[in-house]
């Protein structure tokens, strides 16, 4: 098992033969740079992100502060997929989701539920959604609305409503209900970052913020995302983790594994499940199928099926921060012997769960990702024409169920 340390994270590998992949792999990483900060590439969470955010980071603070108003404490986040995801994700692995709460569903009952969880009067609501139409966050918004003027007795409830939109209300609904004054105050989703990749989007760091979070922190996460970035554009393999997990998953793939189940170990990752199976499946579409659990629990179900000698699709991920104690090391040393025995492992081993070491894992995985689809798209001779975006940050097949959806809802 081959083994690299960088700073706050240890990769580790089956065996896996990198030099046969390096042109492959140095053609990746020309193509990312070559398109990164171009209109219409989605790539603009590579550099431009985190730096304007660390140029606007006390505008987002001051609203955070404003939101606040010295009496709310809690903030429940209104959106679905990376509009949930990437905060849900960082505000759990930080261990500050006391007062964060996130609703996606669409059917009464649910909200219901939901709602019975929150302390109305010390909550506030933060509505996520880059054209302000996305179905499931607009009846969550209109259904909050509605329970906060039923619970107010009053119909301007504006002040208890945050938005987070596209700047512009040609292409916003929800940005033209702020303009309307139905929200108190906004920030953005900003262009060419897809929703998988959006992180470091004003709704996280506006989350951070409220839950209180310091600002210097958050410049620190931002500093090492950028600083992580620039580590994951190097075309050595042997020194880019994020090239080295890419060509684990690539050779698996070319072995007929298929299924792709990345296995964390900790309820700290409760949210970050969600996050990596949307950033995965989203992005390498069919050609791997990724699924995510929290361990130990799901040993005792999963490993019937996954240690089954009849298993010969699998590949395995396993993430975790590095033990502290005899009984962790025991589980992940025994866990890691029993399926690499069987199938191709890799291990991602992070020294803590800081703002620097989460500002890199982030990145760590939103390259893994891309080098993983760029690399077998070439290997099929399926090359991106460069006033294309890569398939890797387009998701043209949720139109499908979308449009259905919209047909029903016309009926």
């Amino acid at each position: 098992m081959s083994e690299t340390t960088f700073k706050n994270t240890t990769v580790k590998l089956n065996d896996t033969g990198f030099s046969k992949y390096s042109a492959l792999a140095a053609d990746a990483v020309c193509d990312i740079k070559s398109r990164a900060g171009k209109k219409g590439q989605f790539l603009n969470w590579i550099g431009f992100l985190p730096e304007n955010q660390i140029k606007n980071i006390d505008t987002l603070f001051d609203m955070a502060k404003k939101a606040r108003a010295d009496k709310y404490t809690d903030i429940a986040v209104l959106g679905i997929g990376g509009s949930r995801h990437t905060t849900e994700s960082l505000v759990k692995m930080l261990g500050i989701d006391a007062h964060a709460h996130f609703y996606s569903s669409v059917d009464p009952l649910s909200f219901e539920r939901f709602s019975k969880t929150l302390d109305l009067d010390k909550t506030q609501f933060l509505v996520v959604s880059k054209s302000g139409g996305t179905l499931e966050t607009t009846v969550a918004y209109e259904s909050a609305k509605k329970l906060m003027q039923d619970y107010l007795k009053k119909e301007d409830v504006s002040e208890r409503f945050i938005a987070m939109t596209d700047a512009s209300s040609e292409k916003s609904a929800l940005r033209r209900l702020v303009d309307k004054k139905e929200l108190s105050m906004s920030g953005y989703v900003h262009d060419d970052v897809g929703g998988r990749f959006s992180v470091f989007d004003d709704a996280t760091i506006f989350t951070l913020a409220f839950l209180g979070v310091q600002k210097q922190d958050v410049i620190d996460m931002l500093n090492s995302s950028l600083e992580a970035q620039k580590e994951f554009m190097g075309k050595n393999i042997e020194e880019n983790d994020a090239l080295r997990l890419a060509v684990f998953n690539v050779e698996a793939r070319q072995n007929g594994k298929t299924k792709h189940f990345v296995e964390y170990f900790g309820d700290a990752f409760m949210g970050t499940t969600l996050w990596e199976k949307q950033l995965k499946n989203e992005s390498l579409k069919a050609r791997i199928s990724t699924d995510t659990n929290v361990g130990p629990g799901y040993l005792h179900y999963n490993a019937e099926a996954d240690l089954d000698e009849n298993n010969k699709d699998s590949f395995f991920t396993f993430v975790y921060v590095k033990p502290e104690d005899k009984v962790f090391s025991a589980v992940i040393e025994g866990v890691v012997k029993a399926y690499s025995s069987q199938h191709p492992v890799s291990q991602i081993v992070l020294n803590d769960l800081s703002f620097k070491t989460l500002g890199r894992f982030i990145e760590l995985k939103h390259f893994e990702t891309l080098y993983t689809g760029n690399i077998l798209r070439r290997m099929e001779d399926n090359v991106t024409p460069s006033d294309e975006a890569m398939a890797e940050v387009l998701q043209p097949n949720v139109e499908k169920y979308k449009k259905e959806v919209k047909a029903a809802m016309a009926k």
